[in-house]
């Protein structure tokens, strides 16, 4: 394939391309009119020169710093090699405005559409493309926004402010993989990156000062991957989330992001040396960016504030408010379920789970570890004596020694792969070391390393332990006891026993399955939610509020599903919402929301409150998963009761 734009794929060439710009904070006042124009541009990613889309010619775009209250005008011109739309995530504004093909007609290449926004919340939130979400996204369209709270003390106390988004892109053959123009690739997992980008950068430095406290506002705009970061040798603080400030501050050790998410953590940097912000999973962890922390002294010391824990205000009185919801049942339930209807090989099939390769069946079902559906597999036509393994035949003969029926080759080597995993235990990595190579190809850079057991020794077991880890802003509550296990270090391959949905908190950290999931498309792998009071799902979902209305969401995300997976459901501009509840235990901490990470075989009641009129939508902000169907649209009506019809 050339970088010429084809009929099957988006252009890839970057001749003639300017380069990209570094990203500009733009304090925008009320009633200022802003210029953003969508364009192509080339970016340096290591060694590659990518062609990417690009937000007034920066990756991120340029950061909108704005005034609780204040309302803007957007001028969007699209010079980009698609239609597009604006979608302002987690902003609760004129439903005209939102930015979907449900509120606007798309902007045609060459055209421009005017938004006017509005800041009711104070927090950080972000802007990105809502068609061909997958595409735009990936090629670098986001952008950050934050809104100033009127509430000079709405914060604690800190040295300064950064803001940092974090992504990763799938880098092939010196480009950035392709992507075709009618159909959506990568839809059962979401398109992984193989190269991590923090703030538009593959190898960020930062600096501090000895005992300055920085705070972050950290926004996941990947589309699929979940971050978990944390940053050894400095004193984190969660203060915020999605849509403003938690209902307490708590000191944590990490925090979780599903895509689209927002953590806002006040970081204290208390002695000098060189720090790494990582994201650590179950398996590996990757550098994000690299703090030199410098001797000279912060003024004025905020140490003493920062050890000030404080219970916000507000959220005493919305607490005592929510209170009759917590126990109520839900007003609506929603199942998150997949079926992938893959079309099977001719001849001799096995049954395979695409994620443990070493699962195969003579029959269908679904994986004993992950709970995914086994998909039919091309068998070589190889039949073995179970008891006489010298006995091979292409035909399914019976052994000449003993009479045993003879069985495909494949299953048996399973059963002696087994018999050899438990001979020798779960915790042999020898021979898992000779692919390092491999690893770091897939890191981007080589920042992936094993786990230093010493370093991340915690252990999870629910709501019941202290919180060291916050989930999206909330307490982090694991599926069962967690604990982490120590990894060779740049061990190229998994020891799937730490894949299960348990050891992994019920989150897919990585692409398990590259091979299956790039063929996958909205053709073959479905995504739904399913409203289990009518059986409607997605589009046919007919679900009519009023705004005032409160309105208790029960989220089940199934484990009876072809491919059981975490997903991040996002609720557009209707209001904002609570989670009351993780698997039936109270949340403890409470912040507002637009979205949130459900994870494999979890249920989530959430509390939305509808304060905006208009067609609205809920997604799974997994890009592709959005592309392959797993939304869906509601009405909400003025307080006077009259309906809203879709545009």
């Amino acid at each position: 394939m050339t970088g010429a734009s084809t009929t099957e794929h988006f252009a890839t060439e970057t001749a003639g391309l300017p380069a990209c710009i570094g990203s500009e904070l733009m304090q925008v006042s009320d009633g200022d009119a802003f210029e953003l124009r969508i364009a192509p541009v080339t970016k340096q990613l290591g060694d590659a020169t990518v062609r990417m889309l690009a937000y007034n010619g920066s990756i991120p775009g340029p950061t909108l710093r704005v005034s609780e209250g204040s309302e803007i005008v957007v001028n969007v011109a699209n010079e980009a090699d698609l239609e597009a739309t604006v979608h302002w995530h987690g902003l609760r504004l004129d439903n005209r405005y939102d930015g979907t093909h449900e509120t606007q007609a798309p902007i045609p290449v060459g055209g421009t559409f005017t938004y006017r926004i509005a800041f009711p919340d104070p927090g950080v939130y972000w802007y990105h493309p809502h068609i061909r979400e997958d595409y735009g996204q990936e090629m670098g369209l986001y952008g950050n926004i934050l809104v100033v709270p009127a509430d000079r003390d709405y914060w604690p106390p800190a040295h300064r402010e950064l803001l940092l988004t974090l992504d990763d892109v799938l880098i092939e053959d010196g480009k950035i993989a392709p992507f075709g123009r009618e159909e959506t690739t990568y839809a059962a997992m979401g398109r992984f990156g193989n190269l991590m980008l923090v703030g538009g950068e593959t190898d960020l430095s930062l600096s501090a000062q000895r005992g300055e406290v920085v705070r972050f506002y950290l926004t996941n705009t990947a589309n699929t991957r979940v971050f978990k970061v944390q940053l050894p040798g400095a004193r984190m603080k969660l203060v915020g989330g999605d849509s403003g400030r938690c209902e307490r501050e708590q000191l944590v050790d990490s925090v979780i992001l599903a895509p689209s998410e927002r953590v806002v953590v006040d970081v204290l940097f208390e002695q000098p040396g060189q720090l790494t912000l990582e994201h650590r999973t179950p398996e590996r962890t990757y550098a994000l960016a690299t703090i030199d922390v410098g001797t000279e002294p912060a003024t004025p010391s905020l140490a003493e504030q920062f050890d000030v824990l404080r219970h916000n205000d507000e959220w005493v009185a919305e607490r005592e408010r929510l209170a009759p919801y917590f126990d109520a049942p839900p007003d609506k339930t929603l199942a998150l379920v997949a079926e992938m209807d893959m079309a099977a090989p001719e001849g001799p099939v096995v049954y395979a789970c695409p994620m443990h390769p070493d699962v195969v069946s003579d029959q269908p079902g679904r994986c004993p570890q992950c709970g995914m559906k086994l998909l039919a597999t091309a068998a070589a036509a190889s039949y073995v004596c179970p008891m006489h393994p010298e006995v091979v035949s292409d035909t399914a003969d019976r052994c000449p020694k003993c009479g045993m029926k003879l069985l495909l080759a494949a299953l048996v080597a399973q059963a002696s792969e087994h018999s050899t995993h438990a001979h020798h235990g779960h915790g042999n990595h020898d021979d898992e070391q000779g692919d390092q190579g491999a690893q770091e190809k897939h890191v981007g850079h080589g920042h992936a390393h094993g786990h230093d057991a010493g370093h991340e020794g915690h252990a999870h077991k629910g709501h019941g332990a202290q919180a060291q880890e916050s989930h999206g802003h909330e307490q982090h509550a694991e599926h069962g006891k967690h604990e982490h296990a120590q990894h060779p270090e740049s061990g190229g391959k998994s020891d799937h026993s730490h894949k299960q949905h348990g050891d992994a908190g019920g989150i897919e950290w990585e692409d398990d399955m590259v091979d299956v999931n790039r063929i996958t498309t909205p053709a073959n792998m479905h995504w739904s939610f399913v409203d289990r009071e009518t059986g409607a799902a997605n589009h046919a979902i007919d679900w009519r509020f009023r705004v005032g209305d409160q309105v208790k969401l029960r989220l089940v995300n199934e484990m009876d599903s072809d491919h059981p997976m975490h997903h991040p459901f996002h609720v557009h501009g209707a209001g904002r919402f609570v989670v009351l509840a993780r698997g039936g235990v109270t949340e403890e901490n409470l912040v507002w929301k637009d979205t949130v990470l459900v994870r494999t075989g979890e249920t989530v009641d959430i509390l939305l409150d509808v304060t905006n009129p208009g067609i609205w939508m809920a997604h799974c902000h997994i890009a592709e998963h959005h592309e392959s169907g797993m939304m869906f649209s509601f009405n909400v009506a003025p307080a006077d009761g009259h309906s809203i019809e879709s545009k």
